[in-house]
Order: C-alpha cells, then sequence, then structure tokens
C-alpha cells in the first residue's frame, strides 16, 4: 500500500492530547483514514450491486409475467 497524506485530524489531535509522539499520531490517523476510505469504497460497490439486482429482479419479473400470460 501506499502511504497516503489523507488523514483523520480528530483522531490526530486526540493522540497528540494523550501524549503520543508525533510520528506514531501521525501514523494512526493515516491508517485509520486509509481504511474509511476503502469502507466508503466498499458501500458504493454495494449500492451498484444492490441496483443490479434489482434490475434483475424487474427484467426476470417481466419475462415470467410474459410467459405467463
Amino acid at each position: 500500500m501506499t502511504s497516503s497524506m489523507l488523514m483523520m485530524g480528530k483522531l490526530y489531535e486526540a493522540l497528540r492530547a494523550g501524549d503520543v509522539p508525533d510520528d506514531k499520531a501521525r501514523a494512526a490517523a493515516e491508517e485509520a483514514a486509509e481504511y474509511e476510505n476503502r469502507i466508503a469504497q466498499i458501500e458504493g460497490d454495494l449500492s451498484v450491486l444492490k441496483w443490479m439486482a434489482g434490475v434483475n429482479v424487474a427484467l426476470t419479473t417481466a419475462v415470467l409475467i410474459k410467459l405467463l400470460v
């Protein structure tokens, strides 16, 4: 993984307030931000999959109605 300059500011500030060294606080905040980005990407992919499943159900229902009527 590549190092990201994105960082969770409140986490960084909380770690610094707890006397965590600057480099460790920055690294922890950056890693937490990377996980947040990965979760956001998974949520986006999940919404696409929900949309695709909905279209599939609608088309399957339309075909079944056409066959049975």
